[in-house]
C-alpha cells in the first residue's frame, strides 16, 4: 500500500488539483482532504498520514494550532506548511509547534514534489529564500551580541547535542545517543544557549533545524 497524505487547506479548488497532482505523481498513495484546522485533527487522528500538508490561516483552527495537537498525538507524522506567508514570524513559530517543513504556494509541482520525496525521506524541508533570510536574522543577532560578549564557538561535543535537539530529541533521547548522563546533556545545553545567545531550547531547536537546510 501506498503512502497517505493529508492536505488541509480552507481553499477547495487547490486541495482538489494538489490531490491530483499528488495522485499522478505516486500512483497507489492516499489522498484525504480537510478544510480546517479542526477537521484536519480529526481526520490526521483517523487516518495516520505519513505527510500532511498545512495551511496556516483557516477558519475555525488555524494550521498552527492543528500541528500542535496533531504532533502531541502523532509525533511520527510529518507536517509541512503550504502557505503564502513569507512571514519570518510564522515561520518560527510553525517550527516551533512541531512542523517539518515550510514551503510557498508559489513553487511548481516539480518542486513541491521534490521537497514532499525529502520529507518522506525523513529530511526537513523549507522554502531556501526564507531559510536563508532567518538563518540570517539569527546570525545578525548572534554576531551583534557577541561583539561585547566576546565569540565562543561551539565544541564538538556541543554541536551533537545541538543537532541532536534540532531533530526533536529530548535530554534522555540526546543522553542514550551521546552515551552520556542527561545531567551532562543540561550542562552542554546551558552552554550552547549561552554562546549562542539564545533564551531557550525552541530558539535553539529552531536554529539548529534551519541549519540543517544545508546553508552556510
Amino acid at each position: 500500500m501506498g503512502e497517505t497524505f493529508l492536505l488541509v487547506d480552507d481553499n477547495t479548488l487547490l486541495r482538489a488539483s494538489l490531490a491530483k497532482l499528488i495522485g499522478l505523481w505516486r500512483p497507489g498513495c492516499v489522498v484525504a482532504e480537510a478544510s480546517n484546522g479542526n477537521e484536519g485533527i480529526q481526520k490526521a487522528l483517523q487516518l495516520h498520514p505519513d505527510v500532511i500538508l498545512m495551511d496556516i490561516r483557516m477558519p475555525e483552527c488555524n494550521g498552527i494550532e492543528a500541528t500542535r495537537v496533531i504532533k502531541s498525538q502523532l509525533p511520527a507524522t510529518t507536517i509541512i506548511m503550504l502557505t503564502v506567508s513569507d512571514q519570518d514570524e510564522d515561520l518560527f513559530e510553525c517550527i516551533s509547534s512541531g512542523a517539518h517543513g515550510y514551503l510557498l504556494k508559489n513553487m511548481r509541482p516539480d518542486q513541491l514534489f521534490e521537497r514532499l520525496e525529502d520529507a518522506l525521506n525523513g529530511e526537513s524541508v523549507i522554502d531556501p529564500k526564507m531559510a536563508q533570510r532567518v538563518l540570517q536574522i539569527l546570525v545578525t543577532q548572534a554576531s551583534q551580541k557577541t561583539k561585547t560578549a566576546g565569540h565562543a564557538e561551539l565544541s564538538r561535543r556541543e554541536a551533537e547535542v545541538l543537532e541532536a535537539l534540532g531533530q526533536g530529541a529530548s535530554n534522555k533521547e540526546i543522553a542514550d545517543q551521546l552515551f552520556i548522563s542527561v545531567g551532562t546533556v543540561k550542562n552542554h545545553m546551558h552552554s550552547i544557549l549561552d554562546k549562542l545567545h539564545l533564551k531557550n531550547r525552541t530558539q535553539a531547536a529552531n536554529y539548529a533545524r534551519i541549519r540543517r537546510f544545508g546553508l552556510p
